[in-house]
Parts: structure tokens; sequence; C-alpha cells
């Protein structure tokens, strides 16, 4: 069984990333693991870059911490860091200089032409770093559609 002692979460706010951290403080538990709770703050693209990133990343270090006492505290040992850049090469960096086992990662499940203007960064991610990445898809909501589908196919 391999040894996970760092555990990287990349956290972006939305549910798909708290799924994703409910998953790695569970596995920083019981590995009895360091998990290291991270936020990029996205560079957005363009010429109208906003010089307010120290107070984004202040805000976004505020929101870490309150999040990761909620959900973490208690269970595993954690650290949180907040970087300003692109998403997944920050994710990368960090991945290498924390020399973490294992990265647990939220995925956003976009496809087509979404995925192609937003970009993957868990795509990036798993091509690029250095250990293991477990992704941790959106919760599909339930089709209503396919159950209707069966009753008919069972009236039949």
């Amino acid at each position: 069984m391999p040894r996970f002692k760092k555990i990287l979460c990349p956290i972006d706010f939305d549910q798909n990333s708290l799924q994703a951290l409910r998953l790695a403080s569970e596995l920083a538990r019981e590995r009895k693991a360091t998990l290291y709770l991270l936020h990029v703050v996205a560079i957005p693209p363009g010429p109208e870059v906003a010089l307010s990133f120290g107070k984004m990343e202040a805000a976004a270090r505020t929101k870490l911490e309150r999040l990761a006492r909620r959900k973490v505290n208690g269970k595993a040992h954690y650290e949180v860091e907040v970087m300003t850049g692109d998403p997944g090469v920050e994710l990368v960096q960090a991945a290498n200089r924390l020399r973490a086992n294992l990265i647990v990662m939220a995925t956003h499940g976009r496809k087509g032409l979404r995925r192609f203007v937003l970009g993957s960064v868990a795509e990036r991610v798993v091509r690029e770093a250095p250990c293991p990445v477990l992704t941790v898809k959106p919760k599909a909501p339930a089709a209503k559609s396919s159950q209707k589908t069966s009753a008919r196919k069972r009236r039949a």
C-alpha cells in the first residue's frame, strides 16, 4: 500500500472541491498524513489585470482557514497555502515543492466548448503531477427522464 504522508488538496470553494476535501481529510486521518489545502487566485486573462491580488489573497486565506477549521480541524494535521497564478501550473509546482505523495482534487465535468475555452486544470495536473492524482467527479443530478423511460419499458 502506498505511503501517502503529504496530501495536497486544491480548493476553489465550490461544492465539488468540498467533496474532495472530505475525502482528502479522511485519507489524511487514516494515514496520519499532513493535508495541504491550497487555493490559487487565478490571474484573469486580458490586459486589464487587477492590481488588488494582495487583497484577494488575504480574503482567500481567511476563507480557506475558516473552511479548514470547520472541516478538517481535529481530524488531521493540515496546513493552508494561498498562491496567485495559473491554477494548473501553481498546483503542479506546489506538489513538487511540498513533495506531495498524493493530490486529491475535484473536477468540474465540463465538456465540449466550455472545456476548450475554460481549459481543464484537473487534466493538466493529472498529466504533469509528480505523484498520483485522485480526482473527485461532481455528483450528477438524478436523471428523472431515465426513470420515466424505464417505467414505460416495464409497462410495455
